[in-house]
């Protein structure tokens, strides 16, 4: 072990944990969570979680609302705050402050939009309608901000990681999930229908008579281009999808498109790029030269009045709400105004809200007592893959020199964004200004294109509640919005914390070697590493975890995918495994009576409470065809009964109908 996992130790803990010697920490759990007539051992989710669950009604506007979004709306009641100060007040063009503030009021200028109706959008419309010739396609397509087949971005060449390239990946259909367009049953039937109702709606509300004609045609050429497309499953293969080639071989895959015309068009110059989803590409070339002319002119204005649709009057935002938040998601209500404001501001100029925010509510000493836990997790899953009986000496050197080399980002960055080239003209609409912002947005992914990889940059703004693994650059990262109650609670006891945001460290520590990071090596490379054995062996333990989750019904006659949620599954399961064993380390002790619950009781307790939520069927369906994560209530009752810990500190037994055999177990990391 290098010394990087020597430093740590009780020592740092005791300085991570500080609190005045005559203030003993709190137990961190909250009783009014708990749902005491639930029994912990037949359904320990409701008994960790039915306490909020009743108390947290779902509101009309969510379709899922959680403990994660409980924090989410507290920072984001404060972001407000911030940005409503700036919005108050006159400033001088060109600055930042002048930016948000413009940018949040025309968000909120409902008055202004309902007077321009469509007006601002009718330019991108009528240029959609003059196309008269199929040779036109590929200029059109890469000017486009509004329209197009394919998503082009920069990132990390998975091969080479010290640099970035032009990565191509598959879009082109509005229900975003392939099976939208094909399953049968009752529910994806309705949403299809549904769609092409929605479709002609749209039509309709921006001019056009022939609305349910033009819904057809849209459906028709989506289902085309989602046919061609790679399932969720399909697209978590790294290797599968990177196609690294040149120009001239891009030119002979797809033919139908001129593509120094289209990368002129988007003003890239590059020799490669790896293309994502090879036979999605050449089903887009093949119904650019197949399909009418008139009918592909159809689904860009299709993309064009979906993209747009947020950002104008009332009457097309609510008709967007309809399909997309109450048909689709189960939503009663709309977001208010105010948290939409605040959230295309954020997406915007995040991170310029974000250094005021970790200024006013994020200690800069919080930083270096985050890093203070995260290197405890990190010295315990060096022990545990240490003792993993499954590895051979030669895989387990490079899992822990992987381990060792990962780059650890807290709270917020150390080089912040440059926004100055972002120009926001209160004089036009806010649709126009969005426009603006996605064009700003775009040239500052294209300005990293062939250059070596940025090692400080972020992707997340620091007042996110949420982390992340990046694979490219092997590195965790935890904003500082999620470094508060009930994930992190300076207050509160070992057993809480471990329990909370331990398991979240270890989780992202844990997605380094999960089926899709543990391709990449400790420089960020997809890379095989392993011994052929070795991975044989992690497969085989992966497929226990998958078969369980797809065993799991979350709705009647749905059952959860195993496959699609496999990488995050994993990493709960090693969350879980790495955190205990870094809490068992303290030989953590208390003084009688401190609380009716052990301390590893507790520990689970907070882990369960983390996920705690409400959340409508419409959106189960949803998230079961959409999210990679589980759902809530198997994140808690699906992955603990993988854990002998939980068993031990809640007296699980057979007779209980969560548990599981201890030779049927999932046992990974």
């Amino acid at each position: 072990m290098s010394n990087k996992f020597k430093l740590c130790g009780y020592a740092a803990l005791l300085m991570l944990m500080a609190t005045s010697c005559n203030k003993p920490l709190s137990i961190g759990i909250n009783p009014a969570n708990l749902d005491t007539t639930a029994i912990p051992q037949n359904d320990f989710y409701q008994y960790a979680c039915g306490g909020w669950m009743a108390s947290h009604p779902l509101p009309g506007e969510y379709s899922r609302f959680g403990s994660f979004d409980e924090l989410g709306l507290r920072n984001l009641e404060q972001v407000n705050g911030l940005i409503t100060d700036i919005a108050a007040k006159q400033h001088r063009h060109g600055t930042v402050e002048q930016k948000i503030g413009d940018f949040y009021n025309l968000a909120m200028d409902t008055v202004r939009r309902n007077q321009e109706g469509i007006e601002p959008l009718r330019k991108t419309l009528e240029d959609i309608q003059q196309i008269s010739q199929r040779e036109q396609l590929s200029e059109k397509l890469g000017a486009s901000m509004d329209y197009g087949l394919f998503a082009m971005y920069v990132e990390a060449d998975a091969r080479n990681s010290s640099m970035n390239i032009l990565n191509e990946y598959q879009a082109g259909y509005a229900l975003g999930e392939k099976e939208y367009y094909f399953d049968a049953d009752e529910h994806t039937t309705m949403i299809r229908n549904e769609y092409v109702k929605h479709v002609a709606r749209m039509f309709q509300l921006c001019g056009f008579e022939d609305g349910e004609q033009r819904a057809q045609t849209v459906l028709r050429l989506e289902t085309r281009l989602a046919g061609a497309a790679l399932d969720n499953v399909e697209l978590r293969d790294p290797i599968r999808n990177y196609n690294k080639m040149s120009i001239a071989e891009l030119q002979n895959l797809v033919p139908e498109i001129d593509w120094n015309v289209f990368l002129s068009a988007m003003d890239i110059h590059t020799d490669s790029l790896s293309v994502g989803q090879i036979e999605h590409l050449k089903e887009c070339g093949k119904l650019l030269a197949e399909e009418p002319l008139e009918d592909i002119k159809t689904l860009f204005l299709w993309q064009a009045i979906d993209d747009a649709a947020d950002y104008l009057s009332d009457e097309l935002f609510m008709a967007n709400f309809d399909f997309y938040g109450r048909i689709l998601s189960g939503s009663e209500e709309p977001r208010p105004l105010w948290k939409r404001a605040v959230g295309i501001v954020e997406g915007t100029l995040g991170e310029a809200v974000g250094q005021m925010y970790v200024k006013r509510y994020f200690p800069k000493e919080n930083k270096e007592r985050m890093l203070a836990l995260v290197r405890n997790l990190q010295k315990a899953f060096g022990q545990r893959i240490e003792a993993l009986t499954w590895m051979s000496d030669e895989t387990k050197a490079k899992a822990l020199e992987k381990l060792e080399t990962m780059t650890i980002k807290i709270g917020y960055p150390d080089k912040w964004r440059d926004y100055s080239k972002l120009d926001v003209d209160p004089s036009l609409s806010y649709y126009e200004n969005v426009q603006r912002a996605a064009k700003f947005e775009q040239e500052y992914s294209l300005s990293f294109l062939d250059k070596p990889v940025d090692k400080a940059k972020w992707y997340m703004f620091p007042q996110t509640v949420n982390a992340y693994y990046n694979p490219s650059s092997n590195e965790i990262c935890f904003p500082a919005g999620i470094l508060q109650y009930p994930f992190f609670d300076m207050s509160a006891d070992d057993a809480f914390n471990y329990g909370a945001i331990g398991v979240v460290i270890g989780h992202e520590m844990t997605h380094g070697f999960d089926d899709q990071g543990c391709q990449f090596d400790k420089d960020g490379n997809l890379n095989n590493w392993w011994t052929a054995e070795d991975k044989a062996n992690f497969d085989a333990r992966t497929k226990v975890m998958e078969e369980f989750f797809n065993a799991i019904e979350v709705a009647p006659g749905v059952h959860a995918n195993g496959a699609f949620t496999l990488g995050e599954n994993i990493a709960d399961h090693g969350g879980l495994q790495i955190s205990f064993t870094a809490f068992k380390n303290l030989n953590y002790t208390e003084q009688p009576g401190v609380s009716q619950f052990t301390p590893e009781q507790r520990f689970f307790l907070a882990y369960a409470n983390v996920w705690a939520a409400n959340i409508r069927p419409e959106e189960i369906l949803k998230r079961t065809k959409s999210d990679p994560h589980s759902l809530g209530r198997w994140r808690v009752n699906g992955a603990l009964p993988q854990i002998s810990a939980w068993y031990d500190a809640w007296n699980v037994t057979e007779q209980s109908p969560m548990f599981v055999p201890e030779d049927k177990r999932v046992s990974i990391w």
